[in-house]
């Protein structure tokens, strides 16, 4: 497995089509520090090369367990990002409002004194890309004072890439119309089971040239049939499920592991660079490199059109086997 090339090329489109998202190896009160470990060396061993954290996964914990594995790797050999607009903060008063251990803080100050404790917590000197985090109903601040910010360490070269990652494609799409975004990191608005984002976002990102990277693509495993699983962190409405498992018959009629036709899907749009799992152990990490690795029938998405799941307006990977998911999406992002 070759690492990140260095290149001269913007570092979005430099990310690698399946990177690491390192949320549940810090959200799952069961994964330990030694279990999250081991998942991580999965992961490198596997020659996964981009990293994503932020200080509110765990309170912190996300960014340290993930440190205490970058401090055995070369800097100079994988892509990391983390966000900021949310202050670790144990037990100040304004925790109470947000349940956890940390506060919403979109100034100027908090973005750089966020960006310093991420640094901190990760043991690195620099960081490859910087998101704005969920800052939802926070709009006017984050807008007016923390996206100045991020332009000018981008400027700077403090940073290589900077952009917003949020769960709702509206205000995504505003930040790729009212700012020089490298990047946008959209969880779960563009899947098999939600196209919202197709509606105005990756419009936008393409004609704009911003490159789109998607989370929650198995909206935590429903789309596997997982029981009890969320959507949109909330119940699953019984027309979603109906929904989820109609993909997953067609998918099961052409011998295709459904979460492997969810996680490719994104990436058959030109916007998308990359897709983000969350995996906290070992095994996770081997089955999701696996389901990028299987091939994936054009009469499957055919069969998908056919039954009402996907628009004629919707693209879709070419069949096969894609290139390496853990290199960059050659040549496919300005097409």
């Amino acid at each position: 497995m070759a690492d990140i090339a260095p290149g001269s090329g913007r570092l979005a489109d430099r990310l690698p089509q399946l990177g690491f998202g390192a949320a549940a190896i810090a959200t799952n009160e069961w994964v330990t520090d030694e279990q999250a470990t081991d998942c991580l060396q999965a992961a490198w061993e596997l020659g996964f090369r981009y990293f994503d954290t932020a200080p509110m996964y765990g309170s912190g914990v996300s960014e340290r367990r993930l440190g205490q594995s970058l401090s055995n790797w070369p800097r100079d050999r994988y892509l990391l990002s983390t966000k900021v607009g949310r202050l670790v903060r144990p037990g100040h008063p304004e925790t109470a409002s947000t349940g956890a251990g940390w506060i919403y803080d979109f100034s100027r100050d908090g973005v750089l004194r966020s960006l310093e404790e991420s640094l901190v917590r990760l043991g690195v000197d620099r960081m490859d890309v910087v998101y704005l985090h969920d800052p939802d109903d926070h709009w006017a601040q984050a807008i007016d004072e923390a996206w100045p910010v991020l332009a000018d360490l981008r400027s700077q070269k403090v940073v290589g890439a900077v952009g917003v990652g949020m769960t709702q494609a509206r205000m995504l799409t505003r930040f790729v119309i009212e700012a020089d975004l490298d990047l946008v990191l959209a969880a779960g608005v563009y899947s098999l089971l939600d196209h919202e984002g197709l509606v105005e976002l990756l419009p936008a990102a393409a004609a704009r040239g911003v490159r789109v990277v998607v989370a929650q693509a198995l909206h935590g495993g429903l789309i596997d049939g997982v029981p009890d699983s969320l959507f949109h962190y909330r119940p699953t409405p019984p027309d979603v499920r109906e929904r989820a498992e109609r993909i997953a018959q067609i998918c099961r009629g052409h011998g295709v592991p459904t979460a492997a036709a969810a996680l490719q899907f994104p990436l058959g749009h030109p916007a998308v660079v990359g897709v983000l799992t969350g995996p906290a152990v070992r095994a996770q990490v081997e089955q999701n490199l696996s389901w990028m690795r299987t091939a994936v029938p054009a009469e499957l998405w055919d069969d998908l059109r056919s039954a009402g799941l996907l628009s004629g307006q919707v693209p879709t990977p070419l069949p096969g086997v894609l290139p390496d998911p853990l290199q960059p999406k050659s040549g496919e992002a300005d097409e």
